[in-house]
């Protein structure tokens, strides 16, 4: 969580602080929070793995020039569908995998396989909301598009960020509820 407070706060701003004020370092056990709270801290280390994820993939492939068989792959497929959500897929997972392997003190396969379990769900209902907004906004929202040398395309990209919270929230609920996720 010590990495995951400062990059929810990339995109969520003083709304981050306040939860992390509310939700944060207060000394309360999962056990002792209202539901709400555990599946909202539980967002923010999936929203963090998406947000590491995206960002590291924009810089990559715009200011990288990577290519895909030998096209560019700044457009909206190669950027957003390979490279965004492998990164954001391998990190949430890492971000997983380090919480759940020191809570139940059992390293390896069994926690790699929890992460998996824990987060490739809510980790995709983030990054439908993210992607369905940036869609938006390449394809309609703004023409000429924005591209990643422009800062209202970083504004762009934390609002869509804030959405994929918005829509991974009821996907974090259930995978809590059902026991598949841990409560945080």
């Amino acid at each position: 969580m010590n990495v995951v407070w400062p990059v929810t706060a990339l995109y969520m701003g003083p709304l981050a602080i306040c939860a992390y004020r509310t939700m944060g370092d207060t000394g309360k056990t999962a056990g002792s929070r209202p539901f709400w709270q555990k599946t909202f801290v539980g967002t923010t280390h999936c929203g963090s793995g998406c947000t590491l994820g995206d960002i590291i993939a924009e810089f990559w492939v715009f200011y990288g020039g990577l290519a895909f068989f030998g096209a560019s792959a700044v457009g909206v497929f190669g950027t957003y569908l390979v490279m965004s959500y492998a990164l954001a897929y391998v990190l949430g997972i890492a971000f997983q995998y380090f919480n759940i392997a020191p809570m139940r003190g059992v390293w390896g396969m069994p926690s790699l396989w929890a992460a998996i379990k824990a987060d490739t769900l809510s980790l995709t209902a983030f990054e439908v909301g993210l992607f369905g907004w940036m869609a938006l906004m390449h394809f309609v929202i703004f023409q000429p598009r924005l591209e990643p040398n422009q800062a209202a395309y970083w504004f762009m990209l934390q609002i869509g960020m804030c959405i994929g919270f918005l829509t991974s929230y009821p996907m974090n609920w259930w995978l809590v509820k059902v026991g598949i996720k841990e409560a945080m």
